[in-house]
């Protein structure tokens, strides 16, 4: 009895392209289902099908194009349930008619509602030029309300199917988030009046109906059941590594352990007793979208790359690019604790430019040069913020890889340079477009 599990995580700061590679590893290996492991509602995943349909998943894995092929949410992932009905709806619209009924929702997940939502935007706006880069979605706050606060204050999704106690819990999490921020109530009059209006915990209520007769909600032990399941299964992780909230770049992070250390802890939780494969997701070219660091950002670049479904006038900001950064790569596998493999996307978008090249060290501002970040101690937020700092004043050394527009040598030197062997490449957006190697 074959039982195979892929762990896909990101090693970047988000929109590396897990979405296109769970999707390929899905088809590929004939998985049954996909499993989300953290982050939430803020995933942008991006799947095109090799006829044309495009859909960008937020909550429903990556793999729903597949007939059959199932999602779960974990208790790691914060789910916002009337976003959820809209991509189920669009989802219909591009062929997928049974998002719903394929997936199962943790009974633990902590609910995103509209209060969280406006809380985060009224800090994220009050920190000015400070600005930690948030999605404007809540999930931050969610998951930090969920760890600090005793059951009776958090919304969970157990409690969705409960009309009572979900609007009990509802007002209570606007009455605190309302005295939360009342100082920054300035920064946002819609936000204030989402917090302030009375009628608001009963609207969203209201709209938990289609949710609630949707959703298949399950308890713990229904994931270990479908994990000894014969076959293969795809966990498919959110945002990237250098984005984790402890080994990430500080304060630009987000609340959730983006490592694949939760998908593991399952595997072991269950007694998964096949093959594992920890897939670390690259592009051929370093990207980040929003604030913080990227040290080897080109300008010339960021204009010729332009991306088809990151925009700059969203709430993060800008979309940037430079060149493939071997120093961060590596100090994102050390994170995880080491990866298989590397998946190396969007190659086919560096044709044409007249030269390839991979960092593969920094010089500081203090004149020394590095070819590794020191890893500190996992959640110290004072090494993770000094190591913030120093990297806004560090300058990247280059190596050429090609200048004829040789994949294979660029592909070699990301080997060598990062010390993962890349087993699979993606030059295009569909799954015809990838290729072991």
């Amino acid at each position: 009895m074959i039982r195979e599990a892929h762990v896909v995580v990101d090693l970047g700061c988000g929109d590396q392209g897990k979405g296109t590679i769970t999707d390929f590893l899905v088809r590929a290996r004939g998985a049954s289902a996909v499993v989300r492991f953290n982050g939430g509602a803020q995933a942008g995943h991006n799947v095109v099908t090799d006829d044309g349909r495009h859909h960008t998943f937020s909550q429903f894995g990556a793999g729903s194009f597949v007939p059959g092929v199932e999602t779960w949410l974990t208790a790691q992932v914060a789910v916002q349930p009337w976003a959820m009905v809209v991509e189920a709806e669009h989802l219909a619209r591009v062929g997928v008619t049974d998002a719903f009924a394929r997936t199962r929702i943790a009974a633990e997940a902590p609910v995103i509602t509209a209060f969280h939502r406006a809380a985060n935007r009224l800090r994220e706006r009050a920190r000015g030029q400070g600005r930690h880069g948030s999605c404007g979605m809540g999930v931050g706050e969610t998951v930090r309300d969920a760890r600090a606060l005793g059951d009776e204050d958090v919304l969970r999704v157990r409690d969705l199917l409960d009309g009572a106690r979900a609007r009990a819990k509802l007002r209570r999490v606007q009455e605190r988030k309302r005295a939360e921020v009342a100082a920054l109530r300035a920064w946002g009059a819609e936000e204030a009046a989402t917090l302030d209006d009375p009628a608001m915990a009963e609207v969203y209520a209201g709209l938990l109906s289609g949710f609630a007769a949707a959703a298949r909600v399950v308890d713990g032990a229904a994931l270990g059941e479908m994990l000894r399941r014969p076959g293969a299964v795809v966990f498919e992780g959110a945002q990237g590594v250098l984005l984790d909230e402890g080994w990430g770049f500080h304060p630009h992070t987000t609340w959730s352990d983006c490592t694949g250390e939760n998908a593991l802890a399952a595997l072991r939780e269950h007694g998964h007793e096949g093959a594992v494969t920890r897939w670390g997701v690259v592009r051929a070219y370093a990207t980040r979208h929003g604030e913080g660091p990227l040290v080897t950002e080109d300008p010339g670049l960021t204009g010729r790359l332009r991306d088809a479904h990151n925009r700059d006038d969203g709430w993060q900001g800008a979309f940037r690019v430079g060149c493939f950064d071997a120093v961060t790569t590596r100090y994102a596998i050390e994170a995880c604790g080491g990866v298989d493999a590397l998946a190396v996307t969007c190659v086919d978008r560096l044709r044409g430019e007249p030269e390839w090249k991979v960092a593969t060290a920094y010089r500081m501002g203090d004149g020394s040069r590095v070819r590794s970040l020191a890893m500190g101690e996992r959640g110290d937020l004072g090494h993770q913020e000094a190591m913030t700092a120093a990297l806004r004043e560090a300058t990247a050394e280059y190596r050429v890889t090609t200048r004829e527009g040789d994949e294979e040598a660029h592909l070699a030197a990301m080997e060598e340079e990062t010390g993962a062997r890349v087993a699979l490449v993606s030059t295009g957006p569909g799954a015809r477009d990838k290729r072991w190697r």
